[in-house]
């Protein structure tokens, strides 16, 4: 029986129709009632045999409570830690309007510019404040964490030196250990030669054929260097240097460009952004003139719109995953664009005054610190540090470490001779002081008082800083109006405002874009990732310190292998491409452990989601497209040729299900029994799992792995292009092949984006069984809803079972554009002018719209998105009938700006009313769009890449 949930239970909330508007949705689309929908649209074929075993539902305050005491099983210690991770406080004013404000969490990557100007600019001002840092030129807009961003580095030196292709690339060991271990396993994957050595006495010189060189500087024992010798070295054989580098310390470090690096990354956590018990946090990378159009993941340019204003857009978007598919060199789709806001909006709020101040800060706690052990007797390994000292104590290493642990500070355990510890900007004289007490305690015994008393006196001697004068830097960094403008609280609440007014986030309207899910993310679920129980937990402290997380991370485990149907489930990767990527590590890991290691294809439906192909080619396998039948499905014949032809090559196939098309395929478990039966893997990629919650299990689908996106079916919110998180669920013989249980790591921390859990946590304790599976047959409503009402005025390309679509469906622009000129992308930008953002363009097919309405949009807005569509398709026949040519109309002069509309001169062929408030609705709740049509190819042919002179702001 389909569910029927309890009045006012959250799921309620959740839900948009209701009562009499289901029933009005179910005589548009002609059923019955919603159980007949679904079982029209759902083939008997896939539907699991059993409900879902999981928690009932529980109320908006029961869950609370119980998050309140899963996070009080978190123990706040003070960390020093370090390793990536340090202690820092986020401004109020940004936690406040950016981090915990829905117009900032709740946007979608800025695919459409013009309604995303106000991330654009601040994931500009991000890309600027790294390249001032870096003194390297061009910087992305933000990668997922420090150990992949060291991956992305070592993939593009690979490229860049042409000629060697099998050459080597050396990676410094005072690289963060868990950099170490991503890195590893991922040049492994793509047989990519790594050595990882002690550089201290130079490059090896027996290692031929060298493309790059990774430095660390500081190291990950706090060494300071002079890297000028080595990235010499390495360039006179003919080898690109990268430099992992600690933002912060670069306001009183020579920066990496100055040193000669080609190319720069490292973490932006420490400005501003919690530790998070490991994420997310934005990482960075920016390179050399030259190297700017082999980046990967996203990049920020200036162009202008179609009146000469400046806009700005994602530049070289041919290089997106969507696009380029086994072709792509990275296989980034969810980056961290939320946490690079927060990263830049601290620097714009601190400016280089303040941040330079907080560095001076942060090393003079060190350099106490150094000075109260050598007093001590304890000797300081390096001399020169920016905020770790490395202390050596023969055999007593544990010892200090447990008595800091006794007066609440953790320390990092390095050896049983050495200790680290890291200063941050949370450090105080207090903790310096207590550090030195402990190891009083343990190198002198010495009592409570003498301890404390020494300490302190030895925090007020600042003696000799840690950085020698000819490291020091000497070059100015964020000189632009940006890093100035904005100093006092109220200046930056109000430009936080004005960039976040310029968009068009969920907290204002429907985003109805195909296979990306945007649906409510509740305020009960954020509210929790801001208490310091979860916020401020470091990812590497002792596990009593974290039994809170480990709890709801066993917990939430566990609940989506029950969804799922899988045996296991690891929750490190940290966005849906690292999920797929995960999967299918375990995959070739599986296979090597059974001496299959010609099992290197992987097949892939052209139906299948976008990134799949990139994660194929970076997990070693060549990829085979598997033909598309007239119906949207896979075809069966091509699919069974491939498999005759390359049957003991064929590592995986990788399904989307529901497919890209917007159909349940029947055929499924025909799909994967012939790939079972010629030796290889089934991968069913989650991104639609929407469709399938409560109603059927991918594993039971004959699936081996799937990924999952939290970030979608799991309501953490898309944070204007990040953060995400995609679990990786397998079946129990691929089991020992996660990351985390001897799989290949695929994030610097252990649980990855740990601190977006408890939304997830919270989604699926407040929905229980009947709440997850009423999402899903809402979301099928929905969906055949809007494909009901169009399909007249804009054909559904795909229909699956009886008709119907599952919880998306393709309208077909194709014919139109084909009889009038006027183009998908045109009837996007005038949806800008009805108030919303536009569907997913041209993906999976060219010349398409995928609408993606989910459960969570009652019937009125759904009625306003279908009341806009059908009145552009009006106004496309007013082109057809003559009435203006598509270069004339409304819709390729869309969109249009308050400005445009109101200027003394209007030579328009349409009227300036018909431009502004095309539906008389519109006049009561009207946004304008910032800017006009943004002209992509000229931002592509001029890559400018950082903030322009504030005056073009105007």
């Amino acid at each position: 029986m389909t569910s029927t949930p309890p009045a006012r239970a959250f799921v309620d909330r959740h839900v948009g129709p209701r009562g009499d508007d289901v029933a009005r949705m179910l005589e548009v689309v002609g059923a019955p009632s919603l159980e007949a929908l679904v079982d029209a649209a759902v083939p008997a074929a896939i539907r699991s045999d059993r409900p879902l075993d999981l928690p009932a539902a529980r109320g908006e305050a029961e869950v609370a409570d119980a998050l309140r005491a899963i996070a009080g099983r978190n123990r706040v210690v003070t960390s020093m830690i370090g390793l990536g991770y340090h202690g820092t406080t986020t401004p109020p004013v940004i936690r406040r309007n950016v981090l915990e404000s829905p117009g900032w969490y709740t946007s979608y990557t800025p695919y459409q510019p013009e309604i995303s100007q106000g991330r654009l600019e601040v994931l500009l001002t991000f890309q600027t404040m790294v390249a001032d840092l870096t003194a390297l030129p061009v910087a992305g807009a933000s990668l997922l964490d420090e150990a992949t961003a060291v991956t992305e580095a070592v993939l593009l030196m690979r490229r860049a030196v042409k000629g060697r292709e099998d050459g080597v690339v050396v990676v410094d060991a005072q690289c963060l250990p868990r950099t170490l271990e991503v890195v590893r396993g991922r040049a492994d994957a793509v047989g990519l030669p790594l050595v990882v050595a002690d550089l201290t006495d130079g490059l090896p010189a027996d290692l031929p054929d060298v493309v790059g060189v990774v430095l660390a500087q500081p190291g990950a024992s706090g060494v300071v260097r002079d890297l000028r010798p080595l990235v010499d070295a390495a360039h006179d054989r003919g080898a690109l240097v990268t430099v992992t580098a600690d933002l912060l310390s670069l306001t009183l470090l020579m920066p990496p460009g100055e040193l000669g690096a080609d190319v720069a990354v490292g973490s932006a956590q420490r400005f501003g952004v919690p530790m998070f018990y490991g994420g997310p946090h934005a990482a960075f990378i920016a390179v050399r003139q030259g190297l700017e159009r082999t980046l990967p993941g996203r990049l920020v340019g200036v162009s202008h719109d179609a009146d000469g204003a400046t806009a700005f857009r994602l530049a070289l978007q041919t290089r997106e995953q969507h696009i380029r598919r086994e072709k792509a060199t990275s296989n980034i789709c969810t980056a961290q664009a939320l946490l690079a806001v927060v990263a830049a909006a601290y620097a714009a709020y601190h400016g280089p005054d303040g941040l330079r101040e907080i560095a001076e800060r942060v090393h003079a706690r060190a350099v106490a610190l150094a000075s109260g052990l050598r007093d001590l007797g304890v000797a300081v390994v390096h001399e020169a540090f920016f905020d770790t000292v490395l202390a050596h104590v023969p055999g007593a290493a544990d010892a200090v470490v447990a008595a800091a642990l006794a007066r609440g500070i953790n320390l990092r355990h390095v050896d049983a001779d050495h200790v680290g510890i890291t200063t941050d900007e949370t450090t105080t004289p207090a903790h310096i002081a207590q550090v030195l007490a402990s190891f009083t305690q343990v190198v002198h015994g010495g009592g409570e008082s003498a301890q404390l008393e020494h300490g302190g006196a030895t925090v007020l001697q600042l003696r000799e800083g840690g950085i020698p004068a000819g490291l020091r830097r000497t070059s100015e960094f964020l000189t632009h109006e940006v890093f100035h403008r904005y100093r006092s609280e109220t200046a930056m609440m109000r430009w936080l405002r004005r960039l976040a007014d310029k968009d068009l986030a969920l907290d204002r309207t429907m985003i109805p874009l195909g296979s990306c899910t945007m649906k409510l993310n509740a305020a009960v679920e954020m509210e929790p990732i801001s208490w310091p129980e979860f916020a401020d937990v470091h990812p590497l402290a002792p596990a009593d310190q974290a039994a809170g997380y480990a709890e709801l991370i066993a917990q939430l485990e566990a609940w989506l292998a029950e969804i799922t149907g899988y045996a296991a489930v690891s929750l490190q990767p940290n966005a849906g491409s690292q999920g797929e990527l995960a999967g299918l590590l375990a995959i070739r890991g599986y296979h090597r452990s059974r001496g299959d290691d010609a099992r290197t294809l992987c097949l892939i439906p052209a139906s299948a989601h976008g990134t799949n192909a990139a994660s194929a080619v970076l997990a070693g396998m060549r990829v085979v497209v598997v033909k598309t039948a007239a119906d949207g499905t896979i075809d069966l014949a091509h699919l069974r040729e491939l498999l005759a032809e390359h049957g003991p090559q064929v590592a995986a196939i990788m399904l989307t299900y529901p497919s890209t098309h917007g159909v349940y395929e029947a055929e499924v478990r025909e799909v994967t029994a012939a790939v079972h039966d010629a030796g290889g893997q089934v991968y069913i990629d989650g991104a639609n799992l929407n469709a399938l919650v409560g109603l059927a299990r991918p594993a039971e689908l004959g699936g081996d792995v799937s990924h999952l996106n939290l970030h979608k079916t799991f309501c953490i919110p898309h944070g204007g292009g990040g953060p995400g998180v995609g679990p990786v669920a397998v079946a129990e013989h691929v089991a020992p092949f996660l990351p985390g249980r001897g799989g290949t790591a695929v994030a610097q921390a252990p649980h990855g984006s740990a601190g977006i859990l408890p939304i997830s946590w919270a989604y699926v304790a407040l929905m229980g069984p009947d709440g997850l599976r009423s999402a899903t047959e809402h979301a099928v409503l929905a969906a055949n809803y809007v494909a009901a009402r169009l399909t007249e005025h804009f054909p559904v390309l795909y229909t699956g079972p009886g008709g119907r679509v599952a919880h998306e469906c393709i309208l077909d622009l194709r014919a139109l554009t084909a009889a009038t000129g006027v183009t998908a992308e045109d009837v996007a930008k005038r949806l800008i002018d009805y108030g919303f953002h536009a569907p997913t363009l041209s993906f999976p097919v060219a010349g398409t719209l995928m609408v993606e309405p989910t459960e969570s949009e009652d019937l009125a807005e759904l009625d306003r998105f279908c009341d806009a569509m059908v009145a552009i398709r009006g106004e496309i026949q007013r082109v057809a009938d003559g009435e203006w040519t598509a270069a004339d109309s409304p819709l390729r002069g869309a969109p249009h700006t308050a400005a445009c509309v109101s200027a003394d001169v209007w030579e328009a062929a349409y009227s300036r009313e018909l431009a502004a408030y095309p539906l008389p609705s519109l006049r009561h709740d009207k946004y304008w769009p910032p800017v006009r049509r943004i002209d992509n190819a000229a931002g592509d042919r001029t890559l400018v890449c950082a903030c322009p002179p504030i005056e073009e702001y105007a």
